[in-house]
């Protein structure tokens, strides 16, 4: 079932981040995670024609959102990055993660998550570089100021020396002005339906903006 489940989470982002949770559960699962995961069955019976719509009057502005959920995790309280990248209006790409080492603040769940975007925006952008798109500045959003200001200081604190030196090539791309980070409200933060549970309200109102529409 979550091998199903995985596999459709190519075209239905909205699933993503319910699915990779119960996907952590595949080792010893329970019966409250087969319930989950058949509750996730029901929404996609009631959602058959949700897909991504990509208008072809959508320019090719490439741009992302980044996120993450602070020791969400109840057993190990690792936190979880989210992100999601678009060409104009259109996603092309998003993935939700559970951080490999325990985040001690908002500020380093948030910087590792801005780091793992920045490297799949720099993909992205050398991919659009071959096809003959040049992307100036590429803005990355964010709704972690600490985050975004660590990401714009390269003077190495005592506070930050824990955090592996892995996550501060950012800085370097910051400052070569290939990357931008951008604050963003975090009701307008896309990328919180990768990181947690929602409500109703709050989810219908991602799932719209991130291009998902009926295509019946």
């Amino acid at each position: 079932m979550i091998g199903s489940l995985l596999y459709l989470t190519a075209s239905r982002p909205d699933i993503l981040f319910s699915v990779c949770l119960c996907a952590r559960f595949q080792a010893s699962p329970r019966e409250s995670h087969l319930i989950a995961v058949k509750r996730i069955f029901r929404y996609l019976r009631d959602t058959p024609c949700l897909g991504l719509w990509y208008p072809r009057d959508s320019t090719f502005n490439l741009h992302a959102y980044s996120d993450a959920d602070y020791g969400g995790c109840k057993i190990d309280r690792k936190s979880t990055s989210g992100t999601c990248q678009f060409l104009g209006s259109m996603l092309i790409s998003w993935f939700s993660k559970k951080q490999n080492s325990v985040a001690l603040s908002t500020t380093e769940a948030g910087y590792i998550s801005l780091g793992s975007c920045c490297a799949q925006v720099l993909w992205m952008n050398q991919q659009l570089l071959d096809y003959g798109i040049k992307v100036e500045t590429i803005p990355l959003k964010c709704d972690n100021t600490s985050a975004i200001c660590l990401t714009k200081n390269p003077i190495q604190h005592s506070r930050t020396k824990h955090i592996e030196i892995r996550h501060h090539f950012i800085r370097d791309h910051v400052l070569k002005e290939d990357v931008v980070i951008e604050y963003v409200y975090t009701l307008n933060q896309l990328a919180d339906i990768f990181t947690k549970p929602l409500d109703k309200e709050r989810f219908w109102s991602l799932r719209r903006e991130l291009g998902l529409a009926s295509l019946s």
